[in-house]
């Protein structure tokens, strides 16, 4: 065999760190999840979620003390490539073996699942996955499970079994298409059995299975049958035939392709959510784009997708929009009115699809909306509960695109029979997988847009909103303040982006970023904020305008934009404005300052008035002296209220504190807590009302 060093790929990448592994040496459950997570790194090798991996070790039994055969494997619903510790499944070898002793035939597989927990090693094991007894069965210390897109591609090709042979000769056996359990894990053992020196496993239409003595010697073999794939089909790309058939349409050029995606995304965001709102993620990488702009794309979409992983997140098919990619979007409701039609055709499609297909003990029909969106010559959206489930969609259609252009490059592609497509997304152990997910957060499938969200109040409000289930976009005028801010959020939960209050274009590029990162936007916090204190004679002109146009009109013109963007979505909102106690009471050397406050709350009076009919609820709280993370505290703000008050800057908070009711220092989280309050579900049917977080002053009392 070929040293670690000699060891070279085009199509994959090597990631075996020699003094990485050393490091893991005599653990072999250690090495185990090393190579899950350098094989989960590449998408090429494996989707997120995809696969699976496992090894074998010789443990003491706590009750006998004899020396047992422990089987190590990724548990159900983890991911290769983040798997820790505690997402394995630790079973004893010799009784998922013993499951064979009560197997009672394909009719009754789902009630094998049940009994892999009786064959539980480590009691603080990860639910043990359908894929558990194909791993346990074959007689290999590590074992690999992959969905690489290379792979796939002859698995889903027409004929598979030929080019398989034609590859790797003898090394490989096939394994006709059928729904992973322990009649598949009998089938498997078998092919070794009969064949003892393979070096892997095809499955049809699924995968790859691979296997080595040591966790080095399988994660080598894997991506050598990765790379031999890879290479035949890269030999074929367009030798009989152009890819995809050709090219039948241009791309925009890509900045027009983000203005068209960003403009067009909430209304298919609306029409995606009229089951339950979704989040969306947009791309345009030039595989998308290679197929939706081809000839084959209208024969090969409908088909769906063949590797259950893929189908089970993307749905069986995807939405092809008939839509110009030059149109003018100006008219969104006219858009909005021309993409029904195709939206309520694909509704009943999906709608067939079960009706025609499911099962007496079937689940009930769940949303019929499409998950992936494509539009020619733009890019491809994808829609789920978050962020997050919206990307991994997007790979994966890619994924499934990568297999596409394999087969038909080399054969014909073939995609899964709906009847077999149906029941994978259908299955019982599916359904008890999706109903064991925890319970989403309040805040979940929502955007929310805050100014002025660096730092102080709106940063609160922001780490608030995340740890309640929303996507966030924080905006603020200081990039590098916001950029430091942005880091500080996991992936897939934030975007970042300048804004200036005073300024159109920014507050449209803004609403932009945020269609483009998310799909829409259905909070609007007007965070954003400063403060003068001087008295009449000594406030200038520029103090004046400075003031009024960040606090009031900076409010209507964010305000004013974001509500377009819900109108489209048809979906309401909320629009949240941090005003100000001095808004309702009044204090010395501070008449600019007190009267756009006052005016930020009158506005949002107004808007709750008038947007109440599209359900879009417009709210305020009132914050006082909240110092901590405060720009406004930084400058002369502070030194003008401690003049005012005839004290020192530093007795400022125990000043603020001691003249309220409840003799409190206010933080950035009380606003936070109060913000929250009007989003989180408990007020959805109060608009127009103001909650003041001051400590209790009585004077500021609204009623």
């Amino acid at each position: 065999m070929k040293t670690v060093e000699e060891k070279s790929y085009k199509h994959v990448n090597f990631l075996w760190d020699e003094k990485k592994a050393s490091e893991r040496e005599g653990d072999e459950v250690a090495l185990l999840l090393y190579r899950s997570n350098i094989l989960g790194a590449d998408l090429r090798i494996t989707n997120y979620g995809g696969g699976n991996t496992s090894c074998k070790t010789m443990e003491k039994d706590p009750l006998t003390g004899e020396e047992v055969e422990v089987m190590w494997v990724k548990g159900s619903g983890g991911d290769i490539g983040t798997l820790k510790r505690n997402g394995l499944a630790g079973l004893y070898v010799d009784k998922l073996r013993a499951l064979k002793n009560v197997y009672r035939g394909l009719e009754h597989e789902d009630e094998m699942v049940g009994l892999f927990n009786h064959c539980i090693y480590d009691l603080a094991s990860k639910a043990p996955s359908i894929d558990t007894p194909l791993h346990a069965l074959l007689p290999y210390k590590h074992i690999d499970h992959l969905h690489p897109d290379a792979a796939i591609a002859i698995a889903a090709s027409k004929d598979g079994e030929q080019i398989m042979k034609e590859i790797y000769g003898d090394d490989f056996v096939w394994i006709p298409w059928q729904r992973p359990g322990f009649d598949l894990s009998l089938k498997l053992e078998a092919a070794i059995l009969e064949n003892p020196n393979l070096k892997g496993l095809y499955l049809g239409g699924h995968g790859l299975f691979t296997w080595g003595d040591t966790a080095l010697e399988c994660y080598i073999n894997s991506l050598d049958a990765i790379e031999k794939a890879s290479e035949y089909l890269e030999a074929n790309f367009g030798k009989n035939r152009p890819v995809f058939g050709g090219q039948k349409i241009d791309s925009l050029e890509a900045d027009d392709r983000k203005n068209q995606a960003s403009e067009i995304a909430p209304i298919l965001r609306g029409l995606a959510s009229s089951y339950a709102r979704m989040v969306g993620h947009f791309t345009d990488d030039e595989r998308v784009l290679e197929f939706a702009n081809s000839h084959d794309l209208e024969k090969l979409a409908p088909l769906g997708t063949s590797c259950p992983d893929h189908f089970l997140r993307t749905k069986i098919r995807p939405l092809v929009l008939d839509l110009p990619a030059d149109i003018e979007l100006a008219d969104k409701q006219a858009i909005k009115d021309q993409l029904q039609p195709a939206f309520k055709e694909y509704r009943k499609m999906y709608s067939d699809y079960y009706e025609n297909h499911k099962r007496s003990n079937s689940p009930a029909m769940r949303d019929p909306n499409p998950v992936v969106i494509i539009w020619p010559g733009v890019g491809m959206f994808t829609f789920a509960k978050n962020k997050q489930t919206a990307r991994v969609a997007s790979e994966f259609y890619i994924n499934a695109i990568n297999v596409m252009k394999g087969a038909e490059a080399v054969s014909e592609y073939v995609a899964l029979p709906l009847q077999e497509a149906f029941d994978i997304e259908y299955w019982l152990l599916e359904e008890a997988k999706l109903q064991r997910m925890p319970k989403e957060k309040p805040l979940s499938r929502k955007v929310a847009l805050i100014t002025g969200s660096a730092g102080g109040i709106g940063k609160a409000i922001a780490d608030r909103f995340v740890s309640e289930g929303a996507c966030v976009v924080i905006s603020d005028i200081d990039a590098d303040r916001l950029e430091n801010a942005n880091q500080t959020f996991p992936r897939d939960t934030s975007g970042a982006v300048t804004i200036d209050v005073t300024d159109l274009q920014s507050i449209r590029n803004a609403f932009k970023a945020a269609c483009l990162e998310f799909g829409g936007v259905d909070i609007i916090v007007n965070s954003a904020g400063l403060a003068i204190s001087k008295p009449i004679l000594d406030t200038t002109e520029k103090d004046y305008d400075l003031l009024m146009d960040v606090l009031v009109k900076g409010q209507f013109s964010v305000s004013q934009a974001g509500v377009e963007i819900m109108r489209v979505q048809g979906l309401g909102g909320d629009i949240i404005n941090i005003a100000s106690k001095n808004g309702l009471v009044s204090g010395p050397n501070n008449v600019v300052y007190g009267s756009a406050k006052s005016a930020q709350q009158h506005m949002s009076r107004l808007l709750a008035a008038e947007l109440g009919p599209d359900k879009i609820r417009v709210n305020v709280v009132n914050p006082d002296a909240v110092i901590e993370g405060s720009k406004i505290w930084e400058g002369k703000w502070a030194e003008g209220r401690a003049k005012a008050y005839g004290i020192k800057v530093e007795e400022l908070p125990a000043h603020y504190a001691k003249r309220t009711l409840l003799n409190e220092i206010i933080g950035t989280k009380d606003i936070a807590g109060a913000v929250f309050s009007f989003v989180g579900g408990e007020l959805s049917k109060s608009t127009g009302n103001i909650i003041n977080v001051d400590g209790g002053v009585a004077a500021a009392f609204v009623r």
